[in-house]
Parts: C-alpha cells; sequence; structure tokens
C-alpha cells in the first residue's frame, strides 16, 4: 500500500485522486476500511488482528480455508431479542389467528393469557407452557406452509419499542462481520436456540447466510404423500433443542466441522463458546454484551431473556472478547441517523 501511495504522489493532483479512487475499489475487503460501524476499540483491534493471523500464509496462526468456520447465535447476537424472542412474537400473533378454530383456548392456559393480552401470566406456565405453544402454533401443517406463513409473518410483522420490521432490527455492526469475514475466506453459519424453519425464510436476505448453513431447534417431520404430491408434515413434538449443551452437538451433526469463530450474547452460548476456544487450532470467542439501553436494550445478569451471568464471568479468564455495544459501536442499527 506504501508504494500505491508513494506511485500516486508521483501524478499530478488533477490525476493523483482519480488513481486512488481506481485502486481502492480494486482493493480486497481486507485491505480497505472494514466494519464502519465498529468504533476504534479494542474490539476492532482484536478481530481484525484474529482475521490478519488466520489468513496470513506462512504464519503461525494461518488457517487454511477450507476450516475457517465461523458460527453465530442469532437471537441477541445478530438480531434484537427484546422485549421478548421474536419467535416468541411470532407465536402470540399465530395464537390469535388461530383463536377462532380453538374456542377451548378462551378457557386453557397459556392461550387464555394471550387472548387477554397478559404476558407477565404467559411465564407463569414454565417451559412447558412455552412448548405447547410452540406446538400449537408450528405443527399441523407441511414445512413448505409454515415457510410461507413464517414469510408473510416477516414482511409484516413490527417490533413494539421501534414501531420498525422486524426484519430491520439486525445489527449493523454483526452485518459488516459477516460481511468481513466472509471476504476473507470464512464460511459463516447460524447456530441459534430459535427454530431452524422460522429462521430460514430470512437468513440470506438478513445476512448473506443461506438456508443449508443455519442450525437451529427443529420439530419432528413426517415424509406423507397428500393428493400424490410428497410433503414433509410438521408435527407436535421436539425433535431437537439447539441451546446450551445442544449448540455444539448440532454444530458437530450439522457442520461437521468445528469453527474457529464463534459469537453469542448470553449463557445459552456458553458451552459454544468453551467448545471453540478449546481447540488446538487457533479459537476467537466473542460475546455482545447489551450495554445501550438508549439506542437498544440494557440487560445481563438478570434478564430473563438472554441472560449473560456465567458466560460473563468467566469471559476474561478464557480470553473472550466482550463487545461493549455502548462504546464499541458507532451504530447499531441500519436505520439510525
Amino acid at each position: 500500500m506504501n508504494r500505491v501511495l508513494r506511485a500516486a504522489d508521483a501524478l499530478p493532483a488533477s490525476l493523483a485522486a482519480a488513481f486512488m479512487l481506481i485502486v481502492v475499489s480494486v482493493l480486497p475487503a481486507s485491505a480497505q476500511q472494514a466494519l464502519p460501524s465498529w468504533n476504534e476499540t479494542g474490539a476492532k483491534s482484536r478481530i481484525r488482528d484474529f482475521v490478519k493471523a488466520t489468513v496470513t500464509e506462512g504464519g503461525e496462526a494461518y488457517v487454511a480455508p477450507v476450516d475457517r468456520i465461523a458460527v453465530f447465535d442469532n437471537d441477541g447476537t445478530l438480531w434484537c431479542e427484546q422485549p421478548f424472542y421474536i419467535q416468541f412474537a411470532f407465536m402470540l400473533d399465530r395464537v390469535k389467528t388461530l383463536a377462532p378454530q380453538h374456542p377451548e383456548w378462551k378457557t386453557k392456559e397459556p392461550f387464555k393469557s394471550i387472548l387477554d393480552g397478559d404476558l407477565k401470566a404467559i411465564a407463569k406456565g414454565g417451559e412447558m407452557g412455552f412448548v405447547e405453544l410452540g406446538m400449537a402454533t408450528h405443527a399441523g401443517m407441511t414445512t413448505d406452509q409454515f415457510n410461507q406463513i413464517a414469510s408473510d409473518w416477516f414482511a409484516a410483522a413490527r417490533h413494539p419499542k421501534t414501531g420498525k420490521l422486524y426484519t430491520d432490527m439486525t445489527y449493523l455492526p454483526m452485518r459488516e462481520l459477516l460481511d468481513y469475514l466472509r471476504a476473507n475466506g470464512f464460511a459463516t453459519y447460524i447456530v441459534s436456540g430459535g427454530g431452524v424453519e422460522f429462521m430460514r425464510p430470512v437468513t440470506e436476505k438478513l445476512y448473506g447466510i443461506p438456508p443449508q448453513q443455519v442450525v437451529g431447534s427443529t420439530i419432528a417431520t413426517q415424509y406423507a404423500i397428500v393428493g400424490d404430491v410428497p410433503v414433509l408434515n410438521r408435527l407436535p413434538k421436539v425433535d431437537f433443542v439447539d441451546d446450551g449443551p445442544g449448540k455444539p452437538v448440532g454444530i458437530n451433526k450439522f457442520i461437521g466441522r468445528k469453527p474457529i469463530f464463534v459469537a453469542g450474547n448470553s449463557d445459552g452460548d456458553y458451552e459454544m463458546l468453551r467448545w471453540t476456544t478449546a481447540a488446538t487450532k487457533p479459537g476467537f470467542a466473542m460475546i455482545v454484551h447489551h450495554t445501550d439501553g438508549d439506542r437498544e436494550y440494557a440487560y445481563d445478569r438478570q434478564s430473563p431473556v438472554g441472560k449473560l451471568d456465567k458466560a460473563l464471568d468467566e469471559a476474561e479468564r478464557r480470553n473472550w472478547l466482550v463487545v461493549d455495544m455502548k462504546n464499541d459501536w458507532r451504530k447499531v442499527f441500519a436505520f439510525e441517523r
């Protein structure tokens, strides 16, 4: 790059600017300004240093492109998870849509509380109530039908705080990070506790991650012939939960290579963070710490959604990067002025 600058200095002023514009336009992404929505803090430097070391042939930390696997949690890491998970908002809307077909829901929990608008009462149902809610709203249809239902919902549903589409509630710095890693030969995957078929209709548009690179929780499906047409029916039965210790299992099962870069935001990502950084080859782990109550939400140890406690306690000892959203990100959402 220094030789390029010297060459530009040797040109007449009228040509120098045009020369530099052409040069910058053809430079690889790693040589241009990376991560523009990140402030110039230690977090940005650590990420760039790791990527540079990983892609520098002949260096001690060099990793061949085939092994440059990066995995990202979704809720709270790539898109907003407050005041409740986006998939939970989908469930609430589905209950209201389906309620005319289920008059018994007027007196049966957790459906009664949803129809009454009492979200606090819903939480009292605990895990089993949530599972029942998921089965009622996600099963009893084919995979193609569910894909269309989810796609239509994403096209219209809006976040209660910002009024923006949920698809606009993605973190711009993390989208830039995904682009930056891919520009440096990384394959990027989502590994989330969310439903895999809920995420897949939108991940390619939002993050550049195609459906086959999304790992998530699943319900059982069954092959059937309906009117001489083969379909996959979604059954009211949990198949796999891709959260906590399930995340390393899911990575091994569906990706088949241990990642060298992992990003999460909660204790649900703890095992994935541990597993990645315990590898013999270089491993980089980062935690998105929600510290900005003005531009987004501030929460960690006591939050019922995206609780970050154990992983935060161990981050320094394990050399995990904790990204301070308030101080490390210049912008949170693309729609910010």
